[in-house]
């Protein structure tokens, strides 16, 4: 090859690989275990006129740089060079690390960026680095819910069954259809969240066949502790099922019928505040015990934060009525994973795990207090974080977060990938897709991976069809929210748009989670006009039988144990397989205006149209997985 007239310009289009070898198998994962034989790979066109490559590793905080390690050239042909470069595991030890890539070339040197999938050169060092991580694992009983479906249920809004006790404070919905009667005037606005419709775990039990029928496996319940709201996230006695919800009883019974279904129960545990009417603060004296408001003396003093005691205290986000709580205090620790505590009590019961609220508020100290605890009492169970971010390299308050390197989460709510899909469908922007699936997905260890708990909506935001097909509503008071519907066209779109959506996230690694009614179409801006009731008897039949089918063809054991292959992503098509024993499952995506032909060199079978042949179609705005072998080749014609 004739490096002659090679310059810096023409170094700008040149593409490259880095594959992580795990015992020489490439996983698409970026961590590797503390007993695993390391190698990194890099694949580059013999068109760089490379001399030369290095790996620059710095620790996690940058403030250690190793001796740079020179890459040997492991083979070569006509297009490519590879370069292999071994790392030592046990010499590293267990932590995050980042690395820059600097390539001595005909023309000078360079510098790599980009992704590990596709990166690209550059004669200027643009700081960007590329990481791996050295874990040790110490807990792999929750990988036996890889491969199923998670249905996310706010409790109040889904099912009524039963008369439970109600609240002398509580305002009941007698009209279940009815619209939400209390919202903030302005977000951060004072607000008693005691509007209640009557959904309890009775009526979830009672719904069990149609949850099952989505593929479900693990359903995960907003806070059910007794707390004055409806959300409960402001807990006035961790160790009691709210009995507006069915008190213990109502969650015993649930974990008993749902378990005979094959389907476990996760708790949601919101362990970093508590709410101001509690046995534990008390602020309002509902409570017999003597609660840290009122007394010096209390049990729970320790756990808060008094600047000037009692009215001045440390709050969740400032809001007065969720003070915030040490977990890290040795009292309160207990409390939560110590013996006969908030934790053991509920794995005794026989939860399949918990999800943490606000995770990155909680030390890493206290998440493995609590993994540990859930271990010791069934070491199948499952631990969740609440983090928004890259949970890989996560940093919260100032410190690096280890949440994946083996003694705390099993995964986390993959907020990215929300954002990715949603960016790519509704604005025919790749890129958010491309870094959740190339650099988030890539950064987890792979039982994290199959694990993370992958989702289009919650909670905390807009309803996925009114994201997708709805108005931009940013500045709009809540007023005129509260009565904003999608208008039929909208709604046309947004159901189409949400079947490719749920197509996507059932077929990436990890586990879907469904956001109660958004599988029947239920609209919604933000909290909480995304927490509406089911809609029983109104629901999308369309929708609802897409995800059932997803949810039957999610049962092949591709989706629980398979490999992951990114094969095109653009404005117009994403195409990718999942691999195991022989077979792929193959999603393509068209999210262009006009059909796409394909064409197989042997006969597959279209799972989603049901057909079996050589060739098929893709309408616009249309996804299809497709069934067939390994060897199996297509092309777009």
């Amino acid at each position: 090859m004739n490096f002659l007239n090679l310059s810096f310009e023409n170094l700008k289009d040149i593409k490259g690989e880095i594959r992580y070898l795990h015992g020489g198998k490439n996983t698409g994962s970026g961590a590797f275990g503390l007993s695993e034989t390391a190698e990194l790979q890099i694949i580059l066109p013999r068109s760089a006129g490379a001399k030369a490559l290095f790996l620059e590793i710095v620790s996690e905080d940058f403030s250690e740089k190793h001796p740079p390690l020179e890459a040997n050239l492991s083979d070569s042909d006509f297009i490519s060079d590879v370069y292999t470069v071994s790392l030592d595991i046990k010499a590293l030890g267990v932590g995050l690390y980042f690395y820059r890539l600097v390539i001595d070339t005909v023309a000078g040197r360079v510098f790599a960026y980009g992704n590990p999938y596709e990166f690209y050169l550059s004669e200027e060092c643009t700081g960007k680095y590329f990481q791996f991580s050295v874990i040790n694992s110490k807990y792999s009983g929750a990988s036996a819910f890889s491969g199923g479906v998670i249905y996310h249920i706010f409790v109040d809004r889904f099912s009524k069954l039963g008369n439970p006790e109600i609240r002398e404070d509580a305002r009941m919905v007698e009209d279940w259809y009815g619209n939400i009667p209390e919202y903030p005037e302005y977000p951060g606005a004072p607000l008693k969240n005691n509007t209640f419709f009557g959904g309890t775990l009775m009526g979830i039990a009672d719904k069990l066949d149609y949850i099952k029928s989505l593929g479900t496996t693990l359903i995960y319940l907003s806070p059910i502790f007794e707390s004055a709201s409806n959300h409960k996230y402001d807990t006035g006695d961790y160790m009691k099922v709210d009995k507006m919800f069915g008190g213990d009883d109502g969650l015993k019974e649930l974990i008993k019928k749902a378990g005979e279904m094959g389907i476990g129960i996760l708790l949601d545990g919101v362990f970093n505040h508590t709410g101001a009417d509690s046995i534990y603060f008390n602020r309002y004296g509902r409570y017999e015990a003597l609660g840290a408001y009122q007394s010096k003396e209390s049990p729970y003093y320790s756990w808060y934060d008094f600047k000037e005691f009692p009215d001045e205290y440390t709050c969740w986000w400032g809001i007065e009525i969720l003070p915030r709580i040490n977990p890290d205090s040795p009292s309160c620790s207990e409390y939560f994973a110590g013996r006969g505590g908030v934790i053991e009590h509920y794995a005794s019961l026989g939860i399949a795990g918990m999800r943490l609220d606000v995770a990155d508020e909680l030390s890493d100290s206290f998440i493995s207090k609590i993994k540990s605890k859930l271990a010791e009492i069934n070491p199948k169970t499952i631990l969740y974080g609440e983090v928004w971010e890259d949970a890989s390299n996560k940093i919260a308050y100032g410190k690096r977060k280890k949440y994946f390197l083996g003694e705390e989460l099993d995964g986390v709510m993959n907020y990215p990938v929300r954002e990715g899909i949603i960016a790519f469908l509704r604005d025919k922007n790749p890129a958010p897709l491309k870094y959740a699936l190339c650099e988030v997905m890539f950064n987890a260890p792979t039982h994290v991976q199959n694990l993370q708990m992958n989702l289009l909506g919650t909670h905390d935001t807009e309803r996925i069809i009114t994201a997708l097909a709805g108005d931009n509503m940013d500045g709009v008071p809540n007023a005129v929210i509260r009565l904003a519907r999608l208008t039929e066209e909208q709604k046309v779109l947004g159901v189409q748009l949400l079947k490719v959506a749920y197509t996507i996230l059932a077929t990436i690694p990890g586990i879907p989670s469904i956001f109660y009614g958004d599988e029947a179409g239920l609209e919604g801006y933000k909290d909480p006009f995304n927490r509406r009731t089911y809609p029983w008897g109104r629901e999308c039949k369309e929708l609802v039988e897409h995800y059932r089918i997803v949810g039957e063809i999610r049962k092949n054991p591709v989706y629980a144990k398979g490999s992951f292959k990114l094969l095109m992503l653009t404005d117009k098509v994403l195409v990718f397989e999942r691999s195991y024993g022989g077979v792929k499952f193959i999603t393509f995506v068209n999210n262009s205006h006009e059909e796409i032909a394909l064409e197989f060199e042997m006969r597959a079978h279209m799972l989603l149209s049901c057909t079996y042949s050589k060739r098929t179609s893709i309408k616009p705005h249309t996804a299809e997985i497709i069934k067939t072998t390994t060897k199996n080749t297509f092309d777009i014609i």
